[in-house]
Formats: C-alpha cells, structure tokens, sequence
C-alpha cells in the first residue's frame, strides 16, 4: 500500500477519494459571482464569509490607497515644474540685467565718441508721443541737448515721423527747442517722414525750418478727446453701476453715465483753451509764414505739398538732401539716447500682462493726435 493510500485511510477516506489542493482553498469557496456582478465583488459578495469579505474589503483599501498617493506624486510633480518655470524665469531676468549692466559698462559708446568735425546731428521723433514711449519728452530732449552742446554739430535735426500724442509732452519738447532756438547758435531743423501731424507738427513748429517730402503728412493741429457712452447698453442687460465719489463732477467723464449738457459744455471749453494754446504756440514758432487760410487751424491733414502752399512747411526734401546742403554729405549722427534693452523687455512684458488680466494703462484722455 502507497503512502497516499494509508494516509487516506487515517482521514477515513477511501483510496481515489482524495480531495483535490483547491477543495479546502477559502478563495474558491462559494457561489460563482457573475461578470457583471463584478463591481460588487469587490466589497462583497452573497454568501462570502467574515474572513473573505475582510480581506476583500482590505484590497479595496489599498487600491483607494494607491490611488490617492497616484494623485498627491502627480500634484507634486505639476508643483515642482512650476517651482522650475518660475525660477527659471527668474534666473532669466537676473541674467538679462547682468548682460544689460555690462553691455553698458564695456560694450556701449560713449557720448565722446561722436566725431568733433562737422556733422549733422540727428534726434529721432518715432511712433506715439506718451510718457511711457519712447518719444517721451525726457529722451527727446536729452537728445537735443547732448546735439546742441557738441561744437561739431552744424545743425540738429529733429527727424520726426509720428501721429502726435500726449499735450504735456508735445509742450515740453517744444518749450525746449524754442529755448534753444533763442540762443541762435546752429539751426534746428525738423525733418518729417511720413507723417508729422498734431501733437509731432506742434513740435516741429518750434523748428527754425520744417522740410518734408511732398507725400508726407502734415496738419491735424487740433485736440481730440473720444469715449463711449454704456449706459443704454448696462440697462438692457440688467447691470447696475455703483460709483462713488467725493465731488459732485468726480466721474463726470464715466462712459456708464449719460453726458450732462453742462458737463459737455465744460469739457468742450477744456479742450476748446487746449486747442487755443497748440495755435498759439504754432503761431509763434511760424509767424509770418503761415498762410491766413482758416483751414490751418481746424484739423484737417495735408501733404507735404498742400503744406508748403500753406506754409505749414519751408521745404520739399529729403533727410539725405538735408543733409548734403548743411554737411557737404548724406551722412549724419544720431544723438537719440538708446532704449534700455532690460527696459524695453520690461514694458513689453508688463504690458502683454496687463492685456492678459484685463488691466490698461490709463493715458491722458486729451490727445494731439491723428485719430
């Protein structure tokens, strides 16, 4: 007799009776749970015992366990390649202003560079005139004053080709060049482009001479103030606006109110004392050589040709020909005080930020400008 027959006979079974390994196996007890039942095996199922649904309900456990810790690494990788973008910005700007800081210690010209023989001294009037652009008045005039002062300059060129802008700043560049003017030491000449009009013409009129091409675009001395008016609009959409103040003409210019008569006629007398002061100033840098035309002064916008019949401008000709008749050659130096690269970089990012958010910067509501 084998060794599997006598210990079957012990256990009081007979020979071939003998059970198999997953007879007494706890996992393959009870009844068979359906596929689509399998949703509820994994709490339990009918007919499982204490110690099946415990070890069940165990696994189920430790498969919430690992998914949550699968979801707190995820959110702490997301956390960590923000932490790096960030200093990576970071360290980006620090290495931009150590670059700009020694471009400016051992790469940039000096202001003794510019040559002592004679020259033309050129200080460049582009794009918007704003504060916060860069032809603002500090920079422009910083330019004038660095050409004026250098003996071998023949003659500073304000080389303009701008719609106009801010009033202040239009003022102050003009205040300046007339000072300079007074002292009569070498002509100051404004040269337009393509444009020169309103508050860039209201700079140039202070010039000994204006010169553009016959295409350019000169005028437009007047004053522009332009807004909407909301409230119709918020009250059909059910929106209520709250504004508070201390002062009854406070938000007088809020587009979400309606226009006051009174308020409109004392805002068109602010511009109307604005306009007056731009042909006031026009006047006394043109004098004579203005026609008696009325039409000079109502804003309207001419070529460099209607110009000249106008005498709005002294000359038809280009920065080249300009050149060559107070140098000798088409050549000349630039006095325009260089951009700040860290800078430029700076208020470009500042300003994509702020359309991100929604935020714009606030200018002067009253403008010299071609609209």
């Amino acid at each position: 007799m084998s060794d599997d027959q006598r210990r079957d006979e012990r256990h009081g079974q007979a020979p071939g009776d003998r059970a198999s390994p997953s007879d007494h196996d706890r996992w393959t007890q009870g009844p068979e749970v359906p596929a689509q039942e399998g949703a509820s095996a994994s709490v339990g199922a009918q007919g499982d015992d204490a110690e099946t649904l415990r070890e069940r309900q165990r696994l189920a456990q430790l498969e919430m366990m690992d998914r949550w810790i699968g979801g707190v690494l995820t959110e702490q990788r997301r956390s960590r390649r923000w932490k790096l973008f960030f200093r990576l910005m970071l360290l980006s700007l620090v290495l931009i202003s150590l670059t700009t800081t020694l471009y400016r210690v051992f790469l940039a010209e000096p202001t003794a560079a510019v040559p002592a023989q004679q020259h033309l001294a050129l200080v460049e009037v582009h794009g918007v005139i704003a504060s916060d652009a860069p032809a603002n008045a500090e920079r422009i005039i910083q330019g004038l004053n660095r050409a004026w002062e250098n003996p071998g300059a023949a003659a500073v060129v304000l080389h303009i080709d701008s719609p106009g802008g801010s009033p202040v700043q239009s003022q102050r560049i003009y205040t300046e060049i007339m000072r300079l003017r007074e002292q009569g030491d070498k002509p100051i000449i404004a040269v337009i482009e393509d444009i020169g009009a309103s508050g860039a013409y209201y700079i140039a009129a202070a010039a000994d001479e204006i010169v553009a091409s016959p295409a350019s675009l000169v005028g437009s001395i007047g004053v522009i103030y332009a807004g909407f008016g909301f409230q119709e609009a918020i009250a059909e959409l059910g929106v209520e606006r709250r504004v508070m103040t201390a002062g009854e003409n406070k938000a007088f210019l809020d587009p979400f109110q309606p226009l006051d008569e009174d308020v409109a006629r004392f805002w068109q007398s602010v511009l109307t004392q604005t306009h007056e002061q731009f042909i006031d100033d026009v006047q006394a840098g043109r004098g004579a050589r203005l026609s008696d035309s009325p039409d000079i002064f109502s804003g309207l916008i001419w070529s460099g040709e209607q110009a000249l019949g106008l005498g709005l401008v002294d000359e038809l000709a280009s920065l080249e020909q300009v050149a060559r008749a107070q140098v000798g050659e088409a050549s000349w130096e630039n006095y325009t005080p260089r951009l700040d690269p860290f800078e430029r970089l700076t208020r470009r990012f500042t300003q994509a930020a702020a359309e991100v958010l929604g935020v714009h910067t606030r200018h002067a509501p009253i403008k010299f400008q071609v609209q």
